[in-house]
């Protein structure tokens, strides 16, 4: 499979980074994706962020190194640490002893191998999708701001969520009857635009302390589910980027990503849909 060839491939030039810059820019590049998306393809499909991955091979390596004889100082240059303070830190954090220790025999230490992905499409549980080619839409509703780090997205949206949820009440009045539900727009595909919506399509006037946006022309597959969220929803999307996207003929395309509660994200039992962006995959 071209796809599984192709994210290997990006491991392969993680591996050769840890001494460097990890340029995500490239790491998507060769997996078939953007940067965002290739951060968050990684935690669900490693079950680690990259970030703690990247950081348990870089010090799995410095133990090696440690214990080949090299001094403390030139290791932690090595692997991106400026100060011995902070390599120090790290070390300990993942082996439980100081660097300077690493070198006696005896002392225990961890090595975390490489990951290589071999993808085992299970097809135990069935998967009902659309494939939904829809106009630009604009939507109305609150935002706050992202960076491109994934992993302080999955921390910055479920408490976005919390201090908004009181209001998503003004929301409803302002609803199209042709898109109904509270929308989650992720629009993290690009550098110009970083920023989570939870908004509903509208053509109504902006209310004050509201902002608006526009979702492009996009082709989205579209699933439903439910269950309690937001823990539903994240077992969902992990199924759709580990078990359907392999083996689709399709690959992440550069839209946004679009949540869909069709009752309400308060509810017990949620109803909703998840809306991933794809185009024809180019590597088939």
């Amino acid at each position: 499979m071209d796809w599984l060839e192709n994210w290997n491939k990006a491991l392969d030039e993680l591996e050769r980074s840890l001494n460097g810059e990890i340029r995500l820019e490239e790491l998507g590049r060769l997996a078939g994706c953007s940067p965002y998306h290739f951060q968050r393809m990684f935690s669900y499909l490693a079950g680690v962020p990259l970030k703690e991955y990247v950081r348990r091979r870089r010090m799995t390596r410095a133990a090696a190194d440690l214990r080949a004889g090299e001094k403390v100082l030139e290791v932690a240059l090595r692997y991106g640490y400026d100060s011995p303070t902070a390599f120090n830190r790290a070390f300990q954090g993942i082996h439980g002893v100081a660097p300077s220790l690493a070198k006696q025999d005896g002392v225990k230490l961890k090595a975390f191998p490489r990951i290589r992905f071999k993808f085992v499409l299970k097809g135990d549980v069935e998967m009902e999708y659309q494939i939904v080619r829809k106009d630009a839409f604009r939507i109305v509703g609150f935002h706050t701001p992202l960076t491109m780090d994934v992993e302080e997205s999955f921390q910055a949206v479920p408490r976005f969520w919390g201090e908004v949820g009181p209001r998503i009440g003004e929301l409803i009045p302002l609803m199209s009857p042709e898109m109904p539900g509270v929308l989650g727009v992720s629009t993290c595909h690009h550098e110009a635009e970083n920023s989570y919506y939870i908004a509903v399509a509208s053509n109504a006037p902006v209310p004050e302390g509201l902002s608006e946006w526009t979702v492009p022309a996009a082709t989205w597959a579209v699933f439903t589910g439910q269950g309690q969220a937001p823990m539903a929803i994240q077992e969902l999307q992990k199924r759709i980027v580990s078990e359907w996207l392999p083996d689709s003929g399709y690959e992440w395309a550069q839209a946004p990503d679009v949540e869909v509660y069709l009752n309400g994200p308060d509810a017990a039992e949620a109803q909703f849909q998840v809306w991933l962006p794809v185009q024809r995959s180019k590597i088939q």
